[in-house]
């Protein structure tokens, strides 16, 4: 075992010893900043509601497959395999989906094959941008578009690229 895996249980050790010296009830503190998450909670769950729901209904009514069938060509003039298309179109709307795509990627094309290397890379590059979108401006009251269209396009120019670089390693 390293070092590192000692580093979580320093910390925690450190910040009780901390509140021990300095006299500060940690149960208290705890609940009180509990008492403070709720109202956070409840104003973003139907944003996340909102946005779990409709990524579902994107995957399950078809729609999905459908964009997907259609952008492959560009995908594909991109650089990006055809096969992986629909992870970059799932990816971000849905993370447990997309981590069902990528199983299947891995189990049909192995995950060292040029295929599986460019799924591993369109993954851990992009972000489910609708959900954290909902999460980090729920109770903000700014305007999202301009947000979400750069995240949008940092995630598929970070799979572009991945993509390229995946030809060549």
């Amino acid at each position: 075992m390293t070092w590192v895996a000692y580093v979580i249980p320093a910390l925690f050790l450190a910040l009780f010893s901390y509140a021990l010296f300095k006299k500060i009830k940690l149960y208290d503190c705890f609940t009180e900043g509990v008492k403070e998450a709720v109202p956070l909670i409840l104003s973003i769950f139907p944003y996340l509601a909102a946005i779990l729901m409709l990524s579902a209904l994107f995957e399950r009514s078809g729609l999905a497959a459908s964009i997907t069938d259609l952008l492959s060509p560009f995908c594909n003039f991109l650089g990006i395999p055809p096969e992986i298309s629909s992870l970059v179109l799932i990816k971000p709307f849905s993370g447990s989906g997309s981590t069902a795509l990528l199983s299947e990627l891995f189990a049909t094309h192995g995950p060292d094959s040029y295929i599986g290397r460019c799924a591993a890379v369109a993954y851990g590059s992009s972000e489910t941008v609708f959900y954290i979108s909902a999460v980090y401006f729920a109770g903000s009251g700014k305007k999202l578009a301009r947000p979400i269209l750069i995240a949008l396009f940092a995630n598929f120019a970070g799979i572009v690229l991945g993509c390229f670089l995946c030809r060549f390693l």
